[in-house]
């Protein structure tokens, strides 16, 4: 005898969401480790305690957790804890045991199996009815995508099985060495817009995988624009940490970047960025150097002057300060650019930079 059986008090329609009520740090969590697979976790049992985050690459953060309440303490990389958990969630689910003739809603539940019910709504599945006929594989209605459907029990669990490794595969770290240079263009479009946060976004992953592909024989393979582009990309992205306020990230992405570039124009105006970048913390003895070595490279001296000018007043070589600022309007650069920095020299030099400033015109 066939037996149809409602699920509406088998569903579990937004227990997720009802767990992150008024837990910020829940969402925080979900942000950084991903809304369904923080949902996984909770389905598999497993209790994330800390989250150490690489903000340079997300997939290398670490993971804290246990597995069930009396689990010993565990540590993986946030890629691989995704991968394992997906993994485990895809395994066996039942059913379990056979269902009586008058099922109750926890019988119901074990038979489609607990896992599959939690995860029914994680992925947009309302379940309708259960049919049990002797004989016959278990079949349930369902709703999906605005549209209702019907599946043997075991389709079901494979839909979701597919919907988990899914997940997964979206989410599977990158290979250490692929790079897709074409956002380069996207990153600088963004820096030019002042856009440091997508910057960041676009090239956050890079400085691992080139650190070790620096290692290599095949980065000495590489063509010569294909490592002006990756430098390049490393350009952007330290002067968008540096930017945003993270001066140690942004100069030490900024230094990898020198290495790529080795000499010329690209590599010029690296310095000149890490120039800026040590500035900006006031390190400005250290920035002279770095700013002279960009003008070697090739780095114009309408970017780099100014710039230089500047640390020259911070240094309180006033002398300097002017000369370069002279040098910086002759090669282009707009008085504005050194305006600040000759106003205060001529200040600080007072009526002797009067005198000088005659003499020398007196000889011209």
């Amino acid at each position: 005898m066939t037996h149809t059986h409602s699920l509406h008090d088998v569903r579990s329609d937004g227990w997720f969401e009802r767990l992150g009520d008024g837990a910020p740090s829940f969402g925080q969590l979900c942000d950084i480790v991903g809304s369904r697979f923080v949902a996984f976790a909770v389905v598999a049992g497993v209790r994330i305690t800390a989250v150490g985050i690489d903000e340079r690459n997300p997939d290398a953060s670490q993971i804290d957790f246990r597995i069930g309440d009396e689990g010993s303490p565990q540590r993986l990389a946030l890629g691989e804890f995704r991968q394992r958990l997906a993994a485990a969630l895809a395994s066996d689910d039942g059913p379990h045991g056979d269902l009586p003739a008058a099922p109750t809603r926890e019988h119901l539940s074990a038979f489609l199996g607990h896992r599959c019910v939690l995860l029914c709504p994680i992925f947009g599945v309302e379940l309708r009815t259960l049919t049990v006929t002797p004989d016959l594989p278990a079949r349930v209605s369902i709703r999906i995508d605005g549209a209702d459907a019907e599946h043997s029990l075991e389709e079901l669990r494979e839909h979701i099985r597919r919907q988990i490794m899914a997940e997964a595969e979206r989410h599977r770290p990158r290979s250490p060495f692929s790079i897709d240079i074409t956002v380069v263009a996207r990153a600088r479009e963004a820096a030019e817009r002042g856009e440091n946060d997508l910057v960041i976004d676009l090239l956050r992953a890079w400085p691992n995988p080139l650190s070790t592909l620096l290692r290599t024989a095949e980065a000495n393979s590489l063509a010569t624009e294909v490592r002006a582009t990756l430098a390049e990309g490393l350009a952007l992205l330290g002067s968008a940490y540096a930017g945003a306020g993270r001066h140690e990230w942004g100069q030490d992405v900024l230094r990898l970047g020198i290495q790529w570039a080795q000499d010329g124009a690209v590599g010029g105006d690296l310095f000149r960025r890490l120039g800026e970048a040590l500035c900006a913390e006031g390190r400005h003895g250290e920035a002279i150097g770095l700013f002279r070595r960009a003008l070697a490279l090739g780095a114009t001296g309408a970017s780099v002057l100014p710039s230089l000018a500047k640390a020259f007043g911070a240094r309180h070589r006033h002398l300097a300060a002017l000369a370069v600022a002279d040098a910086a309007r002759a090669a282009g650069a707009s008085d504005a650019s050194v305006e600040e920095v000759t106003h205060a020299a001529r200040n600080a030099l007072g009526e002797t930079w009067s005198r000088l400033a005659a003499q020398l015109a007196s000889s011209a």
